[in-house]
């Protein structure tokens, strides 16, 4: 009698590990488009070797060596994709020009609907960003070994090499993100009643156009960044010009629609149209620190509203 596996049901299979490896291949390559195009391919080559499956591992694991080794080539000659504090430019003061940069390919945020909600303290942006300063070999043995809790024989099996050559990376790679005080922080999986009441005192600010009521909800060396401008800020009077200032809304003008990204808070922020009704402005991915925000990354990358899901639009409240 023959003995059936996972592979013969291949549609089940893409849709069975379809999140976990989006995920993966998000850490690797920093952008949920590129993960997707990854998990793609990788489904594509197990499908073109299934034939010739051993079963000598998991179908699991043979398919996170597949998509591994789909992403490592997918990175070669690729810079990494950096959040303008990682680019190692000082903040910016409060008056300095905005700095634009769109030749940047920049990080990217994932909806946490997109991948297993048991994995998003391993898909915090902090974390994703720590990654991107590992060279790509070394970023597949943090992720194997520490993320996926894969074996240094495992990994060696998979990358190709010996257990030894793993462990160097893997020491390398710890060495590296220690010294840039990088580390992924663990993420509760539900908001505290006194952080969600803030988070809506956030909305009703924004909303309202009150930067005192912004600023006073930001920790006191909180960070603000928005690829694709390069400028970053740091400090409560610098955010606070960065908002009275530079974001075109007005009172009434700029509505949110809450999401999660990257397993935190997200809001696209929509800006009223002279027409009356309102237009993707940024997705804000916020990060926490007890009930107060310690950092906003506001993406400029309209097309991302697509991507979570969020309205083309919001009509015109006044009618």
């Amino acid at each position: 009698m023959a003995t059936t596996t996972e592979l013969d049901d291949f549609p089940a299979l893409t849709e069975r590990y379809q999140r976990e490896l989006l995920a993966h291949c998000y850490r690797m390559s920093g952008s949920v488009h590129e993960a997707e195009d990854l998990v793609q391919e990788t489904f594509l080559r197990a499908w073109k070797a299934s034939a010739a499956f051993e079963g000598r591992s998991s179908v699991r694991t043979w398919l996170y060596r597949i998509a591994t080794n789909v992403c490592l080539t997918n990175l070669e000659n690729r810079p990494r994709r950096p959040l303008p504090a990682g680019l190692g430019t000082a903040d910016a003061m409060a008056g300095d020009a905005l700095e634009l940069d769109h030749e940047i390919a920049w990080l990217e945020p994932v909806p946490d609907a997109a991948v297993v909600v048991a994995e998003r303290e391993t898909i915090r942006l902090a974390f994703i960003a720590a990654l991107q300063h590992l060279p790509a070999r070394q970023r597949a043995v943090l992720i194997l070994r520490d993320v996926l809790r894969w074996s240094a024989a495992e990994v060696a099996e998979a990358l190709d090499t010996s257990a030894a050559a793993v462990n160097s990376a893997l020491q390398r790679a710890h060495a590296q993100l220690a010294e840039r005080g990088l580390t992924p922080d663990t993420v509760e999986p539900d908001l505290t009643a006194a952080q969600q009441q803030m988070l809506e005192r956030y909305v009703d600010a924004f909303w309202r156009k009150d930067v005192t009521s912004i600023v006073g909800m930001l920790t006191a060396e909180a960070t603000w960044d928005m690829p694709p401008f390069t400028s970053w800020y740091r400090g409560k009077e610098a955010i606070s010009w960065l908002i009275g200032t530079e974001c075109p809304g007005g009172s009434h003008d700029m509505p949110m629609v809450a999401t999660w990204a990257n397993g935190q808070p997200a809001y696209g922020l929509y800006l009223r149209t002279p027409e009356g009704d309102f237009k993707p402005f940024q997705l804000q991915v916020l990060e926490l620190d007890g009930d107060r925000v310690r950092h906003v990354t506001a993406f400029f990358d309209t097309t991302l509203f697509a991507t979570f899901g969020l309205p083309a639009g919001l009509p015109d409240d006044r009618t």
